[in-house]
């Protein structure tokens, strides 16, 4: 018998999902990481987000097989040490691009239009006009080409942009007007007004985004990253925007989380910061609930090669 923990603030939805449509599946929705750790003893499934799952509630499940996470990225989930050789791991990858490129086009058009400005005239009641920054014709260079990539393109072609793709891994897809290699990264980010970021991390990509790649980019252009903190060089970008050698930044994340009230980051004029929302939607269990469904069909039913977003195992 399949038995299914799901630990989410949202557990009782999906909860109440798998019980409807696999009634023969024991599930135990719960909220926290105790009381998880409290019904998880015979459990063969744990759905959860990554960051959420631990070294001691994977060492309180013996009997798991198979993590279905409700995230994309996966890094620190894979780097625990009680994670069993034996355990698979599938991700939410391909759910997230409506709300990714939602949150690419706000950084595009705040940053281009000095929303920040606006809003502070607002705030003091003055009227300023100006000359508006369009995105028609802007050149949006997007590193790594996946499923969140090609809902950022598409929309980008809708604003009238060209988009060039960066990946050793695809050379064509919906959306892009080219995509060329890594190797080329350096000469590509001379192109972009915006320098979007995607890749996971791993260690390919650990300060993929350098001092190099920052100083390639062009005075007008801004760099956005959605990926993870550590795909850019943290330190080099800060000096960049200092220096007004870029023009401005939208970071979602950062090399340590929370971003520490230090970090000068957050006094910057020319900078937007969100805290790693991203992947987030008012509508996420309804976009996650098939993946989660399917996935957890094909594992009641031994059809593992059917299962999707599988990483791991």
């Amino acid at each position: 018998m399949v038995e299914v923990v799901v630990l989410n603030h949202d557990a009782a939805h999906y909860a109440d999902a798998i019980r409807t449509h696999l009634p023969e599946v024991v599930v135990h929705g719960v909220t926290n990481a105790t009381a998880a750790q409290a019904c998880c003893g015979n459990a063969d499934v744990l759905v959860a987000l990554a960051y959420e799952v631990s070294d001691p509630l994977l060492a309180a499940m013996p009997a798991l097989r198979w993590i279905q996470t409700l995230t994309t990225g996966v890094d620190k989930l894979l780097a625990l040490g009680n994670l069993a050789t034996d355990v698979r791991v599938s991700t939410g990858r391909g759910i997230h691009g409506p709300q990714m490129a939602e949150l690419a086009f706000l950084y595009m058009i705040a940053l281009s239009r000095d929303f920040r400005a606006m809003m502070a005239n607002q705030a003091n009641a003055h009227w300023q006009r100006g000359p508006q920054t369009l995105l028609l014709g802007k050149t949006a260079v997007l590193v790594g080409v996946g499923s969140i990539s090609e809902a950022i393109a598409s929309r980008c072609q809708a604003f009238g942009m060209r988009v060039i793709g960066v990946s050793d891994s695809r050379h064509d897809a919906p959306g892009f007007d080219t995509i060329l290699p890594r190797s080329d990264l350096v000469r590509i980010a001379a192109q972009a007004d915006f320098l979007i970021v995607l890749v996971p991390l791993d260690a390919t990509t650990t300060r993929l985004i350098d001092r190099q790649v920052i100083g390639a980019m062009q005075p007008h252009g801004f760099l956005i990253n959605l990926a993870r903190g550590p795909v850019v060089d943290e330190t080099a970008l800060i000096e960049a925007l200092e220096s007004h050698r870029i023009a401005g930044a939208g970071l979602d994340v950062f090399e340590v989380e929370p971003l520490p009230p230090e970090s000068p980051l957050w006094r910057m004029s020319n900078v937007i910061l969100t805290p790693h929302i991203g992947g987030m939607s008012n509508v996420y269990t309804q976009q996650f609930t098939p993946l989660l469904l399917d996935n957890l069909v094909a594992y009641t039913q031994g059809r593992m090669a059917d299962m999707r977003n599988v990483v791991r195992g």
